[in-house]
Order: structure tokens, then C-alpha cells, then sequence
């Protein structure tokens, strides 16, 4: 069967023009990843050299998938195209080219871990302040500039953002960037923004090199565009310049990552740069039931910041969603994980057929708990990877610095790890050393007698030869007979065998695993190039979403909404859907904002293949107190006949908000100051039944409440005492509710009147 006659029309239409610029605005679901892989396909059957193709992803992981997917297709020919994330493929082209911008080759790339260690030794050196300097907060401040293209001199020249800096207390922050970026330099390390903030520097600087890859790169693919920042944008723009055969792939109503740097407009504004563009839409969801696609449609419709389409779905209508409410997080938690246990006792569905999502991750918390008492097997995404591990760096770290010398992180974490009697004070006096007379720490190293005392000049001079002695082997071993004779001979294997702890004999075996990897790296028959260097910088650019080492094991999935991005399952728990939880409260003061946490609900929504469920609590420990919550008013701007309350409804088209008993509540509460009217949106739609107050309600002084008292509550009505526990403040009642069942309060927001 030819591989176009599986297509729709408007996925045919967009396969079959491989010539000019080309944008393809894809639903959530409309079979994106079929899109491009034929398309790939498609232009090498019409002649196009494999070598002259440049896919760019945003995962290691899609970049496989649709190389596979190609192969089918083409065959071995998919193995020459240039296809991976912008920092693999832009990192391989700076290893071909980095000693124009001054460095080798062999370049070190620092990960997060490393560059925030630098930055604070130099905030050490300065001695600054690390609380007012925090290096997760200074990383981030470098981050985004490198993001947005502006070099530590532009910055330190910029009068804005020093005015910002000095007005903040943090007048340092340049002068902290410019050494951070210096030291790399000395180090012959990029971090992970160098390596598009160099290749923009190379492609600006050199002419020549930007003119040999415009020629060699004849035809550019990028996925995941909405998710571009500026940094990639101009790297993408100055590439396609000659030819102009640029397909870019993308739903704006899907873009998620500002705070990454990510820049919606570039997909907005993509028909400014090529007016004689040509658009595809994609707007058939393979994925979701009826009623799901429906409600995302309900949602997005909202944002008026988007590119029109029209998404639909032919699939079966399906459930409506559920809407849970809970008193409070645990007891949300103890409703998702029980309706996971029905579904799959009733259907015989399998637990990695559930996933649920949250706003933040905190929120795992609950949901863990729930699932532990249940028995439920679940995993956890987005926590320690595999390659963040200690043990697993410690190694790694040797093997860098065999490949680099010069990288002073690599070598501060090892000099003295095991234990060789090198200790703070010799590191102290070599990094001194290396200062006073302008050579790296390595070079001091190497001639240790002549910086150093007698007794700690042996100790490093015997450290220097051991790493010369890795250098030696990695020119005539293999990667995996190099890695293990670094393990053995560094020790580092010896030391963790002799930790006979749970802890330790994991730490081992993570060694061993780490091992096992690299062994069967050195055996792939899909690469030519199997040397440890190479190893290394695969997992040096291994994304968040490369880390699964089991994605078949049969585990409920627990995520943040962002780490969701790009996958799907039958049945999907979007939790804590509470105004400034989600919408988070940071993102209630622009528009801009607001309508990413929109988008970023619509991600969750479009996971979603068969079920959805939504839930809220009704009170949330936040910071130890806690707190009444508002429903979100997400959940207001469904459509209510798409949605099932799983809570006593009131008759339709009343006229009243959804949530106006619970908002009504949430008001008289001090945590929170009132929302503005224009915030509280006013849909027909289904409202929980009320309790209406008795004449002269006033709340009672609990202090003296004891089981079997009868009780009125201002929402719920009236009830009886059938519990108390914990100790004041913080005293717990359980009620029993003529109208709604059992419930549990916190006296000392309760309000309860008593009885009798």
C-alpha cells in the first residue's frame, strides 16, 4: 500500500508540498508525528539527498520515533538526515566547528548541577551573599539571557536591566555572569544555553560557516514550534534564509514553556517572515471521545491570542467528564485512587492506562498516599533521572575529565573522591595558584612540586597520573573496557561495594547499570562513532523525557501537566483545579499569562482518550494552615452539558454560577482577598444544592463540642457529632450530614452553631 493512502486529505495536502516555507498548525491528537515522519518520507522519494534534511525536536525520544517511523518508509537511506533535539543537532555541528569561536572540540557541556556549583564558588570568591544571590535564582537570570541572545557585555552595558539589578539589591549580577562566562571559556565548557547561544555566535561571526550549512541543510523541519525561543527562532531563520524550504509543525494552543523562554509569537508571526506561506491544518483528533475534544474546544475558545481552527473528532461520544469535589486534598486523593480502582476492577483496564496530573508538583503528595493504601502501583515523572543520581556524576565526572583536563567542575567533584588525602585546603591553594598565574587548575596539577608543598605535591602529582593513565587507554579500549577500568582503578567501584547499607548496595548497582548501559552503547550496529566521549555527550543532552527506562511497566503515572506534554492515555485525573492552584495565583495578572494557564489545561485536557475527570477541594493545606478554595474557573468555562457532577445537582439553567454556594463560602474566609466581579464569570449550569441558614445563624464557640451534639453548619446543614480527634487548635470533628453524609471539619474554621 503506498504510505500516502493512509493520510487524510488535509494530512496529504500537507505531506505532499515539500516546496517554500510551510506551516502546519496541528491539533492536539490529528496525527502530527505521521505528518512529518511521511513528509521526511516524501521528500527523499522525490529525490531530496537524505544528508540535505534537517528535522529539529524538542526529545531525543521523537527524534527515534520518527527516524524509525522513516526507515519503514526509505529504509537505511533515514540513517543520513540530520534529525534530533536543537542542542544534539546544534552540539554536533559546534564540535566540527568550535575552535573558530575558541574552543576544542572535545568541550565539556555542563549540566544544571554544574553551573550552578560554579556560580557558587564565584559567589563564595566575591563574597556575596547567597541568599540574596541564589543560585538557582542568579542560573536562571544567566539562563534566560543567553535565551534572549544578550552576552554578559551587552548586559552589563544595558541600562535597563542594570537599573533592574541595582533596584533589585543585586548590582553584582553582571559582573557575576561575565566571570561564570569566563571560567567556562577557561574550562572549555558550554552549559546547555552556550549551545545555541554559541552556534548563533558562529553563524554571526563566520560567514563562511553560516553559508556551508545554509547549503548543506536545503530543507528544514521543526516540531514543536510554538515552543521556540528567541535563541532558536534566529538560529532557524538565519538557516533557511537561501532556500526558504521551511516546514515548521505546531498548535499555539499547546504552548506551555514562557517560562522557559519559550516565545508564542514566533508562531503567531510566523507568516510575517515568508508572506507567500502556505497553511495545513490539522484538525481531525484521532485520540479523544467527542465530549472530550468538545470541552477543549469549550476551553481554548476563551484565549484570544490563537491561530482559528477547528478541531472535531468522529470518534464514539463517550462519558461525559466528571467533575469530584472534596473537602480536601487528601480526600481527593482518596477519591481519584478509588475510582482507579473501580474502573479497573469493572473494565479490566491496566493501571498505566490512568494517569494523573497536576499543577505543581507538591501536589503528589496526596495522590501518593491515596494510591499507597490502595495498593495501587504508580510512578512518579519528572523526579531524580537516572544520570542526576550522585554516583552516577561522580563517574561521569572522571570520564569528562579524562576527554577534558580543563573542566574544573568534573575535576573538583573527583580530586578527592575516593578519599586520596587531597582536602580542601591543597584544592584551595591549587585553585589560588591557577588564579596568581593565569593557567587552569589541570596545568597546576601537572607540575605540582613547583605550586605545591612536599606533602600535598605527592598526593595531586599521583591524582595527575591516574587521569593520564584513563587518557592512555581511551586511544586503544573500547567505551565500556575504558568506563570499567576508570571504575575500578579510580576506586570509585571499591568504595561503593564496601558500603554493605540498602543505600549503598543501590548505589552499586546503579554503577553496574550505568556499565551495562555503556556496554550495550558500544555494541549498537546504528552508529559509527562508539567511543566514551560520544557516550558521554549523549547523556550530557539527554532531555526529561529520555530518562524512562520502563515505559511498558504497568504503573498509574503521576505528573505535572508540563511533563504530560506529548503523551496520552485512556483515562485521565486533572486534579486541584482551584483558583490560584490552577489558575496559579502568579499568573493572574496579565492576560498573557492567564491564557498560557489556559493552554496549559487544554494539554491536560487533550491527554485524555476515553475519560477525564476533573477535581477541586473545597480546603487545602498550604504552608501548614489551612486555607478554603475557590474553585477554578476553568471548570466554569465548560460548556455544563458536557459535564457529570459527582455531587447532589440542583436543577439546570437556574441562572446561578456552578459554584456560587462554595464561592459564597470562600469569601467570608480571610485567607482570601474578594475577587474582583469581572473575575467571576456567570454560566448557566449545573449548582449544588444549598442549605439555606436558619433565622439569626451565628456560629457557637466549639470549644466545648462533644460527640453526639447536634450542629448546624451555614453549607451543609445540620448534622451530628460522631468524632473528634487531634488536639487545639487543630481539633478534627467528623459530622454526619442529614443532606450530604459524612464529612470532616477543622473546628477552627468550621463555623458550626450547636443545637442541642
Amino acid at each position: 500500500m503506498n504510505y500516502l493512502d493512509g493520510l487524510n486529505p488535509s494530512q496529504r495536502a500537507a505531506v505532499e508540498q515539500i516546496e517554500g516555507p510551510v506551516m502546519i498548525v496541528a491539533g492536539a491528537g490529528s496525527g502530527k508525528t505521521r505528518v512529518i515522519t511521511y513528509r521526511v518520507a516524501h521528500l527523499i522519494r522525490k529525490g531530496v539527498d537524505p544528508f540535505n534534511i534537517l528535522v529539529l525536536t524538542f526529545t531525543n525520544k521523537a527524534a527515534k520515533e520518527m527516524r524509525e517511523r522513516i526507515m519503514k518508509v526509505v529504509g537505511v537511506e533515514a540513517k543520513n538526515i540530520w534529525m534530533g533535539t536543537f542542542h544534539s543537532v546544534f552540539a554536533k555541528l559546534l564540535r566540527v566547528e568550535a575552535i573558530k569561536i575558541g574552543y576544542p572540540s572535545n568541550f565539556t557541556i555542563y549540566d544544571t548541577d554544574d553551573s550552578k556549583s560554579l556560580i557558587r564558588a564565584i559567589l563564595k570568591e566575591k563574597q556575596l551573599d547567597d541568599k540574596l544571590y541564589n543560585a538557582n535564582f542568579v542560573y536562571n537570570r544567566i539562563s534566560s539571557s543567553k535565551n534572549n541572545l544578550i552576552s554578559p557585555a551587552e548586559y552589563l552595558n544595558n541600562e535597563n536591566i542594570q537599573a533592574e539589578d541595582f533596584s533589585s539589591g543585586r548590582g553584582n549580577l553582571g559582573e557575576i555572569y561575565q566571570i561564570y562566562a569566563q571560567r567556562c571559556f577557561k574550562a572549555g565548557a558550554m552549559d546547555f544555553d552556550d549551545l545555541l547561544f554559541k552556534t548563533n555566535v558562529l553563524l554571526r561571526e563566520h560567514p563562511e560557516v553560516l553559508y556551508k550549512y545554509q547549503n548543506k541543510f536545503k530543507y528544514l523541519m521543526v516540531d514543536e514550534y510554538q515552543d521556540t525561543n528567541f535563541s532558536q527562532y534566529l538560529i532557524v531563520k538565519k538557516l533557511a534564509a537561501n532556500n526558504e524550504n521551511i516546514c515548521v509543525v505546531g498548535d499555539d494552543a499547546q504552548s506551555i514553556y514562557a517560562f522557559r523562554g519559550a516565545n508564542i509569537q514566533n508562531i503567531l508571526n510566523f507568516e510575517k517572515d515568508y508572506p507567500d506561506l502556505k497553511v495545513f491544518k490539522l484538525e481531525q483528533n484521532y485520540r479523544s471521545t467527542q465530549n472530550i475534544v468538545s470541552v477543549a474546544n469549550s476551553i481554548i475558545a476563551n484565549n484570544k491570542n490563537q491561530l482559528k481552527k477547528s478541531v472535531f473528532s468522529e470518534n464514539e461520544e463517550g462519558d461525559k467528564i466528571k467533575v469530584s469535589r472534596a473537602f480536601s486534598d487528601n480526600e481527593e486523593g482518596k477519591i481519584v485512587a478509588e475510582a482507579i480502582v473501580q474502573e479497573q476492577a469493572q473494565k479490566g483496564s491496566k493501571y498505566h492506562d490512568f494517569a494523573i496530573l497536576y499543577r505543581t508538583n507538591a501536589q503528589s503528595r496526596a495522590m501518593e498516599e491515596a494510591l499507597r493504601k490502595l495498593n495501587v502501583p504508580y510512578k512518579i515523572y519528572g523526579g531524580l533521572s537516572f544520570y542526576q543520581r550522585k554516583e552516577i556524576k561522580d563517574l561521569i565526572a572522571y570520564f569528562r575529565l579524562t576527554f577534558n583536563p580543563n573542566d574544573e567542575e568534573a575535576l573538583k567533584r573527583v580530586i578527592n573522591y575516593p578519599r586520596r588525602g587531597i582536602g580542601d585546603t591543597t584544592i584551595e591553594r591549587i585553585m589560588i595558584a591557577a588564579d596568581q598565574h593565569n593557567l587552569t587548575m589541570w596545568e597546576i596539577i601537572c607540575d605540582a612540586p613547583k605550586y605545591l608543598d612536599s606533602r600535598s605535591s605527592s598526593s595531586v602529582a599521583n591524582f595527575a597520573s591516574l587521569i593520564q593513565s584513563f587518557q592512555v587507554m581511551t586511544k586503544t579500549h573500547s567505551a565500556y573496557d575504558t568506563a570499567l577500568h576508570i571504575a575500578q582503578h579510580s576506586t570509585l567501584l571499591k568504595d561503593l561495594y564496601s558500603d554493605k547499607s540498602v543505600e549503598g548496595l543501590s548505589r552499586y548497582e546503579n554503577i553496574q547499570e550505568l556499565l551495562n548501559g555503556i556496554k550495550e552503547f558500544s555494541e549498537r550496529e546504528d552508529i559509527e562513532e562508539k567511543g566514551l566521549d560520544i557516550f558521554m555527550q549523549d547523556v550530557a543532552l539527554l532531555t526529561n523525557d529520555d530518562n524512562d527506562k520502563n515505559p511498558d511497566a504497568d504503573t498509574v503515572s503521576l505528573m505535572t501537566i508540563h511533563s504530560a506534554k506529548g503523551l496520552e492515555f485512556d483515562n485521565v485525573f486533572v486534579v486541584g483545579l482551584e483558583e490560584n492552584l490552577f489558575p496559579s495565583q502568579m499568573s493572574l495578572s496579565s492576560r498573557t499569562d492567564l491564557e498560557e494557564e489556559r493552554r496549559l489545561f487544554y494539554v491536560a485536557i487533550t491527554r485524555a482518550g476515553k475519560k477525564l475527570t476533573l477535581s477541586y477541594a473545597t480546603s487545602r493545606y498550604r504552608w501548614g494552615t489551612l486555607t478554603s478554595c475557590e474553585p477554578s474557573r476553568f471548570i466554569e468555562e465548560i460548556d455544563a452539558r458536557y459535564l457529570e457532577l459527582d455531587f447532589k445537582p440542583q436543577k439546570k439553567n437556574s441562572g446561578n454560577s456552578l459554584f456560587d454556594d462554595e464561592r459564597s463560602a470562600w469569601q467570608q474566609k480571610e485567607t482570601f482577598s474578594k475577587p474582583k466581579p469581572s473575575s467571576i464569570p456567570k454560566t448557566s449550569s449545573i449548582l449544588p444544592k444549598a442549605h439555606v441558614p436558619s433565622e439569626g445563624f451565628a456560629p457557637s464557640d466549639t470549644s466545648g463540642l462533644q460527640m453526639g451534639m447536634e450542629v448546624e453548619h451555614e453549607r451543609f446543614g445540620f448534622g451530628k457529632v460522631i468524632h473528634l480527634e487531634g488536639n487545639k487548635p487543630d481539633i478534627k470533628a467528623t459530622i454526619f450530614f442529614k443532606d450530604l453524609g459524612q464529612k470532616q471539619l477543622l473546628l477552627k474554621f468550621a463555623k458550626l452553631k450547636i443545637i442541642k
